[in-house]
């Protein structure tokens, strides 16, 4: 068996569970929970290895000073990747044990098992229990060394399903960065420059300083930093700062970088090319889908806490990867490593790479000014719109190759993109306060995820069918004022929605069924599978119909290649606009761990990118975004939440594959399809609002 990567870096046992100084094991995970329920997950994994109940686990996530550095938690790689390390460590983990009691009961340890936390020997239970055993664990040896893990026949037997562990945490409880609260805690309000090009001419401090509540100035370079003695009185005092201060931009000229992405003619890169695909002969059909810069859209903006005390410092933040922003912050500061913790804590859902990075270091900038006391920052609106990163503008386009006898032959793909990753690391800060310093460290050009690590813009951009020669190429357009970076699905979403719509496309000039279609393009099992499933819903009354204005749409797609296969089947109802009344999905993530988890995070997905696909669209005026409120940035509201109906097909036998990121392209996809069953047209300028409609129409007629 190949160990899971994280053991390579941390091997011992000791890394990933300790013993408490009441005789009570602690385990260790470098995943961080957003919202996901992957710590739920993670504690099934466990208990179902060591034949306990997940009641009695204790886990440890994300903090610097105690637990594994695991990387970022993002691309649908906590359980496959981190989930099945700890499985690893809790199968050593219970062999050690049972080595130990065997000792004490004086027979092999293969007459011994654990149920339910007791040592049962041939079917009787004995007198020891697991905790017995604890003073004697060894926790440096290798787990390797020890690992024998159960078949899948074995695993989940007890509790096949469990609630969210964290669940009554949140709704009523304050474990939000934003309700922890310290005595003589003060509160920051950074004041943002307008955008990444503008720099601090001229501020009035003397009557800043002198604003109701406010405590402290902290200036360097064009970084200002309000710190007051409650958030109403940081939060105004910034407002006042941002209107009076006299900011001066390097950037003179607006450009449309939207329309300079689509027009791009800088060099593509190839990246994938199986046989040449100019050789072949029959029909090209193409298609070209584009996506605006869109936000997070987090309703709780960013937020941290930090205190400077002794030369050390302590965060509180909600980053995606603790490990990785104390290695940029360290950087920056010149400071070592170990004197920075960070500890995560939660805060709204995050997506990928939003302000909690930016959040934070701003909190360190200002508590450095005031050692000893606790700092919180939480971020505005306003600085949450225009100061975090966005995920990144595309245009894909998509050609495909018709034989005479109907089939594909061949896929050439071209991606243009804004940058898809731009995370703080131990060489590249990337943190938006670091360029603002007087010796400023600015944010450089960070290489796309490579195709091996699931790719970036040209994510998925390889169709999820068998086609004999294909070509995908890309281009990244670093030249922009505006800051992007990941975001859910990273080139997934808009690449699957190419892809997909030009497979309906071709299978409505051929006049042949879309999903028929689709299925003469796979011989892999598990896709065959996903489509057939969709075929058998179809026939339902909730998607046969023939309305005027109603439509169904589909969308299919094995996210990077190798995680979890995803389909999804749209209805749509169009009048003034565009409502999506029902969604179905048939979802194969392998083994399911936390079959409830896995179904919230496929409809979060799906209702996340009805969103992206109808509404979502950033405001920019060619130097920076324009939006301040929700008004300018609609979002799907709950009223517009469809049917949801989820099909999962558990496959216990296969290895988990994910589940977090699978159905945003999908259903992307799904939507277009089903709009252009309903009226005839095939909108993929995205967002679909109404305006976009009718400017289709016109151009068609």
């Amino acid at each position: 068996m190949i160990p899971p990567s994280p053991l390579t870096n941390f091997p011992l046992l000791g890394h990933w569970v300790k013993l408490s100084e009441k005789n009570n094991l602690i385990f260790f995970s470098g995943r961080v929970e957003l919202g996901q329920g992957n710590t739920t997950a993670l504690v099934m994994m466990i208990a179902d290895e060591l034949d306990v109940l997940p009641s009695s686990i204790h886990l440890e996530t994300a903090r610097t000073d105690l637990t594994p550095n695991e990387g970022i938690t993002a691309g649908s790689m906590s359980i496959t990747i981190g989930g099945v390390a700890l499985r690893w460590v809790a199968s050593a983990l219970k062999y050690q044990i049972l080595e130990i009691a065997s000792k004490q009961l004086k027979t092999q340890p293969s007459n011994l098992y654990v149920q339910s936390g007791c040592i049962y020997q041939k079917g009787k239970k004995t007198e020891l229990y697991l905790s017995d055993t604890f003073y004697k664990i060894d926790f440096n040896r290798k787990i390797i060394d020890d690992v024998h893990l159960k078949s899948f026949e074995e695993r989940q037997k007890s509790f096949p399903n469990i609630n969210r562990i964290d669940l009554k945490s949140r709704l009523v409880d304050a474990p939000f960065i934003q309700d922890i609260a310290f005595d003589g805690m003060l509160y920051g309000a950074p004041v943002h420059p307008p955008s990444t090009y503008h720099q601090l001419v001229k501020i009035d401090l003397a009557s800043l300083k002198d604003r109701p509540g406010v405590v402290k100035i902290v200036k360097n370079g064009s970084f200002l930093g309000i710190i007051a003695n409650s958030f109403y009185h940081a939060r105004n005092a910034a407002i006042w700062a941002r209107s009076n201060g006299i900011w001066k931009s390097t950037l003179t000229d607006p450009v449309d970088h939207f329309q300079k992405l689509k027009c791009s003619n800088n060099v593509l890169d190839t990246i994938i090319e199986s046989k040449d695909i100019r050789k072949n002969s029959g029909k090209w059909f193409e298609t070209s889908v584009s996506r605006p810069f869109i936000y997070h859209g987090s309703i709780g903006p960013a937020a941290a806490i930090a205190k400077f005390e002794d030369e050390e410092i302590l965060i509180y933040s909600h980053s995606q990867g603790v490990f990785q922003l104390r290695q940029a912050i360290a950087n920056v500061l010149q400071k070592k490593e170990d004197q920075i913790c960070i500890i995560h804590r939660p805060n709204s859902g995050c997506y990928g790479h939003n302000g909690a990075d930016d959040a934070a270091f701003d909190a360190v900038l200002m508590a450095k000014s005031v050692p000893g006391k606790f700092l919180k920052v939480i971020w505005s609106r306003f600085d949450e719109f225009h100061t975090s990163p966005m995920g990144a503008a595309m245009v894909t386009k998509s050609r495909a190759l018709l034989s005479s006898d109907k089939r594909v032959i061949a896929f050439d793909v071209e991606v243009n993109s804004t940058p898809h990753t731009n995370r703080p690391s131990s060489k590249i800060p990337n943190l938006r306060a670091a360029s603002y310093l007087s010796k400023p460290i600015v944010s450089v050009r960070t290489p796309d995820v490579p195709l091996e690590r699931g790719g970036g813009a040209d994510r998925n951009a390889s169709p999820s069918y068998d086609i004999d020669s294909l070509r995908v190429r890309k281009r990244i357009e670093y030249d922009t004022p505006y800051r992007t970076s990941a975001l859910r699905s990273l080139g997934a979403y808009c690449n699957v929605i190419a892809n997909e719509t030009l497979f309906d496309k071709i299978a409505k000039e051929l006049n042949v069924d879309p999903i028929k279609f689709r299925l003469e393009h796979v011989s892999d099992p598990r896709s065959k599978e996903i489509l057939e499933r969709l075929a058998d819903e179809r026939l339902s009354d909730t998607y046969n119909t023939s309305d005027d204005g109603t439509g169904w749409g589909l969308g299919f797609a094995r996210y990077k290649g190798s995680g979890g296969y995803c389909g999804v089947m749209i209805k749509v109802n169009i009048d003034e606009t565009v409502q999506v009344t029902d969604a179905i999905s048939v979802c194969d993530v392998g083994e399911a761990i936390s079959k409830d988890g896995i179904k919230n995070q496929i409809e979060g997905g799906i209702i996340q990118s009805i969103s992206w696909t109808l509404k979502e669209s950033v405001p920019v005026d060619g130097f920076s975004a324009t939006a301040e409120t929700w008004t300018d940035y609609p979002i799907l509201k709950f009223s517009e939440i469809p049917n949801l109906r989820t099909i999962l097909i558990n496959r216990p036998a296969e290895k988990p594959l994910g589940a977090g990121e699978i159905s945003q392209g999908p259903t992307g996809a799904a939507i277009v399809n089903a709009i252009n069953n309903a009226i005839g047209i095939q909108v993929t300028e995205l967002p679909i609002t109404r305006d976009a409609i009718i400017a289709k129409l016109h151009s068609v007629t």
